[in-house]
Formats: C-alpha cells, sequence, structure tokens
C-alpha cells in the first residue's frame, strides 16, 4: 500500500497546466489570486503544497471550479500509481 501523503509536485503540475492552459504568466496569475509571485512558484515545482485559501484564490483568477482542480489532482494521483 502506498504511503497515504498528496504529492506536492502533482499539485504543481496541475495548477501549472490550467495557468498554461489560460495562457498567462506566474506573474500574471499571482498578481489576479493575490499571491507572490515566488510563492506561486515554489507551489508549481512542487516545494510547497498550497492551502485551501491559496488554491481558492488561485481558481477563481483561473476562472476553474476549484473542486475540478481538486478532481485533476486526484485524477492524476491515480494515473501514477
Amino acid at each position: 500500500m502506498s504511503e497515504m501523503r498528496l504529492d506536492p509536485k502533482v499539485v504543481g503540475e496541475v495548477i501549472a497546466q490550467y495557468r498554461l492552459k489560460k495562457g498567462i504568466t506566474q506573474e500574471v496569475l499571482s498578481g489576479l489570486s493575490d499571491i507572490g509571485r515566488t510563492h506561486l512558484s515554489a507551489i508549481e515545482r512542487g516545494e510547497r503544497k498550497p492551502t485551501l485559501e491559496t488554491l481558492y484564490r488561485i481558481s477563481l483568477a483561473l476562472d476553474v471550479r476549484m473542486s475540478t482542480i481538486v478532481i485533476s489532482i486526484e485524477q492524476e494521483l491515480d494515473r501514477r500509481r
């Protein structure tokens, strides 16, 4: 049985995919979501995990439901198992 942990790299990759799909830079997304660009960069690299508040602000800035992002993260985690 695999360790029950949320892989921050997967979280960051999914967020980055949504950002790229929207066609915006980290700089723009960080401004729209009121998150520091270095913090967003660390999230996308998997060095930090976003809090629910941060994920909510990112999802609003991307115009995507937070639950949609979470489902995408779960699907990617399942795919990698």
